[in-house]
């Protein structure tokens, strides 16, 4: 009869716990920008999290820029509780205001037992950002299509040896960058050159050279589309999105390294989020050591904690080595150029508008 009773109050009290734990579980919505990227983070950051925690995650796709960031907040009405953004966003947003600051010594410590502060690589956490990867802009091409392909960035603007659409990103950016490039700007000079007015008319009169033959995406997910549709005869993309469909839908694509512009994602807190505190055990528990080194066996972003190199293997599920296919491994990093955060803080607002002035123009 005691046991009984036992077990059946030890039964009860299980039950009250566990109806305490639903009633007291939380949700946040985790803002990112879709398809194998968002992939990538749902079975490295949000499965793991959502297990551990008892949360849930409600997941929503955008475009980039601070746009619906800076709305939410001025209209005091913030549904977002956590953003994957660009570097430069999220100086530009820390800036204004729009975001919550980060202290940087409550992440969580690498899992070799080095100090957060110390483990992220130099230039990856910011007063209101912590980096999760490094990525980079790169263009490609169907290997199928075109037999001796192109091989540097001026080889993208040459429509007479490599007739053909090409596809680019909306925006100025990294369309400037490029286009210098391929107009022999060295990498190491570009932004040099494109921080003077002269550069930036040498930029745009290059762009001038293929405006007729591009085709505009505005989504990470559509430059593979635009390959394997045969809309392009090559195309500007994310690096991981031109992996994800060699890797995972065998699709005969090329990656041309030469020119990449490499850059880095970060998770950023808009300002007055409504569940802030959810939001910041989700930042520190998806930029731990194993979680960005489980991220890269999921697409081919380089994790953004030194820690994490060492325990970056094989693609999920199949027998392909995931180092190489980095944006930081040396031999992909010949030409490149990293982006200037910086410049692009301080000049995205014009030159975007002129490149829209540029783009409704004949």
């Amino acid at each position: 009869m005691k046991i009984t009773k036992f077990l059946a109050s030890t039964v009860l009290g299980a039950g009250l716990l566990l109806g305490a734990s639903i009633a007291n579980a939380g949700e946040i919505t985790v803002v990112s920008w879709g398809g194998a990227y968002t992939k990538s983070q749902v079975e490295a950051y949000h499965k793991p999290w959502i297990a551990k925690t008892g949360n849930s995650i409600k997941s929503e796709d955008y475009s980039g820029g601070i746009a619906e960031i800076k709305a939410q907040v001025e209209a005091g009405n913030v549904t977002w509780d956590i953003v994957d953004v660009e570097l430069s966003d999220a100086i530009r947003a820390c800036d204004e205001g729009l975001l919550e600051t980060i202290d940087a010594s409550t992440l969580p410590d690498g899992a070799d037992g080095t100090p957060a502060q110390k483990d992220f690589m130099e230039g990856t956490l910011f007063e209101c950002a912590v980096a999760n990867i490094v990525w980079s802009t790169i263009f490609a091409y169907d290997k199928t299509k075109i037999a001796d392909g192109p091989k540097t960035m001026a080889d993208f603007f040459d429509l007479e040896k490599y007739p053909g659409k090409r596809g680019m990103r909306k925006g100025a950016k990294p369309n400037l960058e490029f286009a210098l490039m391929a107009d022999g700007v060295a990498a190491k000079d570009v932004y040099g050159i494109l921080a003077t007015p002269e550069g930036v008319d040498r930029a745009f009169a290059k762009l001038d050279t293929i405006k007729s033959s591009v085709v505009w995406w505005e989504a990470g997910a559509q430059p593979p589309q635009l390959l394997a549709d045969g809309e392009v005869a090559m195309t500007t993309a994310y690096n991981g999105r031109i992996f994800n469909a060699v890797a995972n839908e065998d699709k005969p694509f090329e990656i041309v390294w030469d020119g990449q512009i490499w850059d880095l994602d970060l998770w950023v807190i808009p300002k007055g989020a409504p569940n802030k505190d959810l939001a910041m055990d989700f930042l520190k528990f998806s930029t731990a050591t194993e979680q960005l080194a489980k991220q890269a066996s999921y697409i081919s972003y380089g994790p953004a904690r030194m820690s994490s190199a060492p325990l970056v293997g094989k693609f999920a599920g199949k027998d392909i080595d995931m180092g190489p296919q980095m944006p930081t491994a040396p031999n992909n990093l010949t030409n490149a150029v990293q982006n200037d955060f910086n410049f692009w803080a301080d000049n995205a607002d014009q030159l975007n508008e002129r490149f829209n002035a540029w783009l409704a123009s004949n």
